[in-house]
């Protein structure tokens, strides 16, 4: 699962391509699939090395080329080996609202992969989404924070999760929160029972890793575009017969 903090790189790295030049620079060395110097750079759009330096230094600064040596017999200034470029493995996505395919994708290659005998296809898919659901709670839970999280607001622990990973909350009363963006759309629409399954069994699964055992995610019809789960306090236990 992305942290929103990536989401803010990938948009620097989009914004860097914002510009012919930079992009022409961009898309040359990404073609050469060996290291370009930055002679080569320059020469493949038309510039001076000095403007390709200064474009080039901004590629690297958003995260979408590194320098490395250049190659043996690459033309050099004497006494110095020129630098290279060449692209990293930045995989830049932008989504707005956000949708989480790979999340989707990884749960259904693991639960193809690890599919247990006597299990279904969906059985598995709902059993490798809790899993990966409880993984993510236990990833989002404060590590030094000794006090449970139903102490305070039992829902606020949720609330931030879910932001994290693109469910947009939104507390509609004091035990109500809904889920404003559905990170699986459209392939929801495209297989609701399934989709839906594996998104309340992974938001199931995400509570119990935040032990966040006064708050349930239910099912409910959704709203266009909007999450199928919506979490809520759970009511207390009545007294035993």
């Amino acid at each position: 699962m992305r942290h929103r903090g990536v989401a803010r790189r990938e948009i620097v790295a989009v914004a860097a391509l914002d510009d012919d030049l930079r992009r022409g620079l961009y898309e040359f060395i990404r073609r050469a699939h060996r290291p370009v110097t930055r002679q080569e750079a320059a020469e493949a759009v038309g510039i001076s090395r000095k403007l390709a330096a200064f474009h080039l230094d901004k590629l690297i600064d958003a995260g979408l080329l590194r320098a490395c040596p250049a190659p043996q017999g690459a033309l050099r200034r004497v006494g110095r080996r020129p630098t290279a470029y060449q692209p990293t493995e930045t995989d830049i996505r932008i989504a707005i609202p956000d949708r989480r395919p790979d999340t989707l994708a990884t749960v259904l290659i693991d639960a193809v992969r690890g599919e247990h005998e006597g299990e279904d296809a969906q059985g598995a898919a709902l059993r490798v989404a809790r899993e990966h659901g409880r993984a993510a709670g236990q990833a989002a839970r404060p590590p030094t924070d000794p006090r449970p999280p139903e102490a305070g607001d039992p829902l606020a622990p949720a609330e931030r999760a879910l932001e994290e990973h693109g469910f947009e909350p939104e507390r509609e009363a004091a035990t109500w929160v809904r889920l404003r963006n559905c990170p699986f759309h459209p392939y929801a629409e495209q297989a609701p029972e399934l989709v839906c399954g594996i998104n309340h069994a992974f938001l199931s699964g995400m509570l119990e890793g935040l032990r966040t055992d006064a708050v349930e995610a239910l099912l409910v019809p959704p709203s266009p575009g909007e999450c199928c789960v919506r979490l809520r306090t759970a009511a207390p236990a009545g007294p035993s017969d």
